[in-house]
């Protein structure tokens, strides 16, 4: 006797409800149980026309999880690789970068909590916010030590 398994529609809304996901994303995760050409797409087509699908959540729900710890660069690179439209991820970086000062400076403090006592120290931190993807003129800043009202 043959193993009922989810459709894809079922599989699709599962992913959904645990967190948003994009339409790339949902097609890369369920493409291996696509058992006839088109029913994937099929599936999606109908879960975005009743809005389980919807690309602007997904942008919202990612700046909002991450961008109070990683930078714009990076916040920027996991919205590329969802496969959102590239105007509302460049919206959506260009609003970050207005306040990476606060956000790397509250990064940094909760890290380290003071300025370095030498270079090395100093490059330790640079690294920190540098893989947290800051620019380097706002690391320079905040490792730096510049006042709060530099940004």
């Amino acid at each position: 006797m043959a193993f009922n398994q989810p459709s894809l529609k079922g599989r699709a809304l599962r992913l959904l409800s645990q967190r948003e996901h994009s339409r790339v994303e949902l097609e890369r995760k369920l493409r291996q149980h696509e058992s006839e050409p088109g029913e994937l797409a099929r599936a999606l087509d109908e879960l975005m026309a009743k809005g389980f699908i919807d690309e602007q959540r997904v942008l919202e729900s990612v700046v909002h999880r991450r961008a109070s710890r990683l930078g714009a660069s990076r916040v920027k690179q996991e919205l590329q690789a969802k496969g959102l439209d590239g105007e509302a991820i460049a919206r959506a970086v260009a609003d970050l970068r207005e306040t990476e000062g606060a956000r790397a400076r509250e990064v940094w403090r909760k890290k380290f909590g003071e300025p370095a006592p030498d270079a090395a120290g100093r490059a330790k931190q640079m690294r920190f916010l540098a893989t947290r993807g800051f620019s380097a003129e706002v690391i320079r800043r905040v490792v730096g030590g510049a006042s709060e009202g530099d940004d």
